[in-house]
């Protein structure tokens, strides 16, 4: 990893905490609300990398834990890599069109193999992907179109003005990780369960 990972990091979660309290109420994300914890998405090689050590280091201080999200990661690729739009061997994405297109409805439902079940909680929650670590505030992103826009958590920020949300805008150093991501050369995607046991 780079060693300004780290920084990505803590700015991350410092902006994030900084977003969730100037949202208050209308952030609903809490342990146990797992919504976003279902569906596949892609994920880069900063987040792979950061899970493959994230598993090892649950190994170590964990290890039932470590086999029981193993498990789940294995299971979850059984049921779904007849139809992964990629190398199901590897687990890395494909970049066709093709590819890219059937990734938009692949595994929408399927659990990640990283939440336990019985308790909601993320068993990796300090390796998760980035994805997971900007989910719920509002995040300006720019959509195919070249729309920009706030999107959120749909169960955030129901009673929310336009004014609360745009408020409670959580700042995202993308640019930073472009330099890390640049930095490995290497712009492969997976998805989790691939990278928790690949």
């Amino acid at each position: 990893m780079p060693p300004r990972d780290t920084d990505l990091l803590r700015i991350i979660d410092t902006n994030f905490a900084d977003a969730a309290r100037r949202a208050g109420e209308h952030l609903a994300c809490r342990i146990g609300c797992t919504q976003c914890c279902h569906g596949a998405f892609a994920i880069n090689a900063l987040d792979a990398h950061r899970l493959k050590a994230g598993i090892a280091a649950l190994h170590a201080a964990d290890p039932a834990t470590a086999e029981a999200v193993e498990q789940r990661a294995r299971a979850w690729i059984a049921a779904y890599s007849a139809d992964f739009p990629g190398d199901a061997e590897t687990g890395l994405l494909g970049t066709s069109d093709e590819e890219q297109a059937s990734f938009e409805d692949f595994a929408n439902d399927a659990p990640c193999p990283a939440l336990d079940p019985a308790t909601g909680r993320c068993d990796v929650y300090p390796w998760r992907p980035m994805t997971c670590r900007l989910f719920g505030p509002p995040v300006r992103s720019v959509d195919e179109e070249g729309n920009e826009g706030l999107g959120h958590c749909e169960l955030c920020f129901t009673t929310a003005t336009a004014a609360q949300i745009a408020a409670a805008e959580m700042l995202v150093p993308h640019d930073l990780e472009a330099e890390l991501l640049a930095e490995i050369a290497d712009d492969r995607e997976t998805v989790v369960a691939f990278a928790l046991v690949r």
